[in-house]
């Protein structure tokens, strides 16, 4: 009988959930009319529960409008922007979200990140063709190529090794260079060096991330006609005619000499080259905010001789936000009537992680979510898709049984045992002592003698502490989550092989499978 019911139940939410649905076809304009009964958009403000029944139905009956009166967008993408947070995992969502929440005064946990509202959304599986935990060469070949690799390797196909550096090589062609050959703008923004794992897949193919610049190619490298990262990034623009029209992050240090801090042996300034070349080439805020946005000429930003800065150290007159970044690239890139690709790659999210940093880490994805807000406003669903996602995951996690509005970052309180909001003392480890909400599988910093302090663990330099001893912490294998609205985002949906990804772009976009131009 109970089974029944559920059956007869779920067929009748699916049936409510489909007469609901506002379908729009961006082609023809068709739209078909909402249905009577869907219920409107709740007034419900996150953080103003008392406690009572009717606020949590109230919070449901928000979250049954939104779904029930949700677009549904068929139409060609005319432009593409792929966000990527490098190593975010779902508990770093999660234990974001309480923290922008908890930032603005509420409890935290019903607060939501900016993305996590458009309702589309998928898990996605990112082992790499030679690696049950992968790392992010591997992965952001997937989302840029559509075609799985071995880790560490950059947009080439497993198992190649340096043979990819021969002339005429086979190669997958990425999103990037597809657009170019199309005649769209691109662009790269990035929190770390534009030669690191994640940017490089966009536009470079190299079988070792780590060949950044050209003191790190090894012998047999250079022998079989290897060119390094930072050379492939300008040599493709003006020696070769494509295909980064914006690139902003850090990494000053692989393209120029050892006279200007860098690590350039080959006597080449490619920063220089930029700009005498006909780029503009910019080092600092000051320099990147007197930029006209709606300038012709490409642009090379590298705020930084190594990583950009966490958000929570960045010095605002030397570093643009990731936001500034993201919106300057929107700014330029529309200019094109072709439409365009933009990667943006928070990518100290993974670097913070890998520390047992919490703070930073989370504090760095919220920064990535402000950013993911900029696009959101500045750019029209029915022609641009934005997919938020992440190529990894880490072994970071939430545990302990706190209360709620427990702060996130803090030691684990219990709800106090009678449901009142009585202040409590901290949970007891199984040695006597308290612990933190936040920790890791793998890391630098075992539990010792120490008994921690509130104080203590607030401190953003605090490391979280680890269950297996290692030099860094390190990445996992779970599912990572992505997120989407605009031109065909339901197609994200379910669980989902990362480089299919890829080919929901390209759908998007209207290429076909096999053409690559």
């Amino acid at each position: 009988m109970a089974r029944r019911f559920l059956t007869a139940l779920t067929a009748s939410v699916a049936s409510i959930a489909l007469s609901g649905c506002l379908i729009v076809d961006v082609e023809t304009r068709e739209r078909a009319p909402a249905t009577a009964a869907s219920p409107a958009a709740s007034t419900y403000t996150p953080g103003s529960f008392d406690g009572a029944g009717a606020d949590w139905r109230m919070l449901a009956e928000s979250e049954l409008a939104d779904r029930l009166n949700r677009p549904r967008r068929e139409g060609r993408a005319r432009n593409v922007i792929l966000f990527v947070a490098d190593g975010m995992n779902v508990s770093t969502i999660t234990a974001a979200r309480i923290l922008d929440g908890q930032n603005q005064g509420n409890p935290g946990e019903e607060n939501y990140l900016p993305f996590e509202t458009w309702g589309h959304s998928a898990l996605i599986k990112t082992y790499n063709e030679n690696a049950q935990v992968p790392d992010s060469a591997g992965t952001a070949t997937a989302l840029h190529t559509g075609v799985k690799t071995d880790i560490g390797a950059i947009s080439t196909y497993a198992g190649q090794g340096v043979a990819a550096c021969a002339e005429g090589a086979e190669l997958p062609a990425t999103t990037l260079e597809r657009a170019h050959a199309r005649g769209m703008s691109t662009g790269l923004v990035t929190t770390t060096r534009l030669t690191h794992a994640t940017p490089a897949s966009a536009y470079a193919h190299l079988p070792s991330r780590d060949w950044e610049s050209d003191t790190a190619l090894p012998p047999h490298a250079v022998e079989a006609g290897c060119r390094d990262l930072a050379e492939q990034l300008i040599d493709t623009w003006f020696v070769e005619g494509g295909p980064v029209d914006v690139a902003l992050g850090g990494g000053r240090g692989a393209f120029v000499g050892e006279d200007r801090g860098g690590q350039r042996q080959d006597g080449r300034d490619l920063a220089e080259e930029w700009d005498i070349l006909g780029g503009s080439y910019v080092e600092n805020a000051a320099e990147f905010r007197a930029l006209d946005p709606n300038g012709e000429e490409p642009v090379l930003g590298l705020f930084s001789r190594s990583h950009m800065s966490y958000t929570l150290d960045r010095d605002d007159a030397e570093e643009p936000s990731l936001a500034e970044m993201t919106e300057f690239a929107i700014d330029r890139l529309s200019q094109n009537e072709e439409g365009y690709y933009l990667l943006v790659e928070a990518g100290r999210v993974d670097h913070a992680h890998h520390g047992t940093n919490a703070a930073r880490a989370l504090t760095d994805a919220i920064a990535f979510a402000e950013a993911v807000a900029r696009a959101d406003a500045m750019t029209d669903a029915d022609e641009t898709l934005i997919i938020v996602t992440a190529d990894h995951g880490h072994v970071f996690n939430i545990a302990g049984y706190p209360r709620r509005g427990n702060p996130i970052l803090g030691l684990v309180h219990p709800p106090a045992p009678d449901g009142s909001d009585d202040p409590t003392p901290p949970s007891p480890a199984q040695d006597g002592r308290p612990y933190t909400t936040l920790g890791y599988y793998t890391g630098g910093v075992q539990r010792g003698d120490e008994t921690l302090t509130q104080e203590q663990v607030l401190d953003p330099n605090y490391r979280q502490q680890s269950a297996v001893p290692m030099g860094s912490e390190t990445h996992s294998g779970e599912d990572v989550a992505a997120f989407a609205r605009g031109p065909w985002a339901h197609l994200v949906d379910g669980t989902m092989e990362q480089h299919t990804l890829n080919r929901i772009i390209t759908w998007a976009y209207g290429w076909d499978a096999e053409d690559e131009e």
